[in-house]
């Protein structure tokens, strides 16, 4: 599964391990945290990534814009700033080339987004 995560600017890691502790309870383990390239340089997602032991891979707005069509909970937040429908859900169907599915659409909480998806298999 793929976790999508987002958050606004200067948002500490513990509040972003806590959100995805709560949104990943009883799944598979994740193959990393994904999230929109706008936000390589905000250290609470560095930090979370590195607490949970995951690779945290940064994503084009083009690869979110190609899932809008896919997004159960869009952003008007999001859509204004980075001109995409969604930053968690998107970046977590990204994650897998748009070949997967949500199974926890956007959860969100003290600034941060978290979505998860599974790849779909053929």
């Amino acid at each position: 599964m793929a976790i999508g995560v987002g958050c606004r600017q200067g948002i500490p890691a513990e509040p972003i391990v806590r959100l995805i502790g709560a949104a990943t309870t009883g799944l598979a383990p994740a193959i990393g945290l994904f999230t929109i390239e706008d936000k390589r340089g905000e250290a609470g997602l560095r930090e979370a990534a590195e607490s949970l032991a995951l690779p945290l891979v940064f994503l084009s707005r083009e690869a979110l814009a190609a899932m809008a069509d896919r997004i159960v909970t869009p952003s008007s937040a999001a859509l204004a700033r980075f001109g995409v429908p969604s930053v968690a859900e998107a970046a977590a169907l990204a994650a897998f080339d748009g070949r997967a599915r949500l199974i926890v659409p956007r959860r969100a909480e003290e600034g941060i987004t978290v979505a998860v998806a599974e790849e779909l298999l053929e």
